[in-house]
């Protein structure tokens, strides 16, 4: 079995894969605070309730994008599975053709997600991960990952308006039905909601007319959606075509895959590689 982590700023996601297979996921909350110790008995907890047998993982797979997390998360693979985990980051090999100005700076999330688009879905493609902040990754047909857009997520975008402001309460992330609001939960829910649907809309738009000129294909773009308020924002727009909630944890798999064989644990004690992902 394949132990993924996916580890975000705010949620800390799981899959387990059994012969390529998604088996079981789960979602945890990120908290830099916690020993190795402390996840090792959440998984094993979450195993147990499942009939999984933590001896049976025979490698793990780490994205990140909270390096202080990171740590962790290599130290629990080595004490609960006995494996050096393999870590999204220069060196590994993505099938990807990285087209940013530097590399390096492109975030593992954005990565993992734009490897697993292009293997389920061919490209040109744009790929929305709703996450902690929205981003936004364009992907050509010939794998080619092209760069993006980055926007401050929805719960950055409630919870500034909690702080920031005297009066405005937090607010639940749904649809109020309308934007012709009569009280203030809802009117901060429309604002929300529907001006993160806007902002979407617009995105997409120009990423698919800019593509369509970068790229010169006769391929319609397909626009990819994944992360936790994807369905939310989906349901107000017709420019999303797939939402694939899975897309990071597949992600992980499929580069797993491509570095499994000769040399995958190159990157495994966290040494710097002077190659960026490709």
């Amino acid at each position: 079995m394949l132990l993924a982590f996916d580890v975000g700023n705010t949620n800390i996601v799981l899959g387990v894969f059994e012969d390529g297979k998604l088996i079981q996921n789960w979602r945890l909350e990120t908290d830099n605070n916690k020993s190795a110790d402390e996840y090792g008995m959440i998984i094993n907890q979450l195993f147990s309730y499942v009939g999984l047998d933590l001896g049976k993982v025979d490698d793990v797979i780490v994205s990140t994008v909270v390096p202080s997390v990171l740590y962790t998360i290599q130290h629990l693979s080595q004490k609960y599975f006995k494996k050096r985990a393999l870590v999204i980051e220069s060196g590994v090999k993505t099938g990807l053709i990285i087209k940013y100005d530097n590399p390096k700076q492109v975030g593992a999330d954005r990565i993992v997600n734009a490897v697993a688009a292009y293997e389920k879905y061919g490209g040109p493609l744009v790929v929305i991960d709703f996450g902690t902040a929205t981003t936004f990754c364009a992907v050509s047909e010939k794998a080619e990952y092209l760069g993006g857009t980055i926007a401050p997520g929805l719960k950055i975008s409630s919870e500034a308006l909690f702080e920031k402001t005297a009066k405005l309460p937090k607010v639940e992330l749904e649809e109020p039905g309308r934007v012709i609001c009569k009280n203030t939960i809802q009117s901060m829910q429309s604002g929300l909601v529907y001006g993160h649907m806007g902002v979407v809309d617009h995105i997409v738009k120009k990423m698919r007319k800019e593509l369509e000129e970068i790229t010169e294909s006769d391929r319609p773009v397909k626009v990819i959606a994944t992360g936790g308020l994807a369905n939310l924002i989906d349901d107000g727009l017709d420019c999303i075509d797939v939402v694939d909630k899975m897309l990071t944890l597949e992600g992980l798999r499929i580069i797993y895959e491509k570095n499994r064989a000769g040399g995958r644990r190159n990157n495994s004690h966290g040494n710097k590689s002077n190659k960026a992902y490709g």
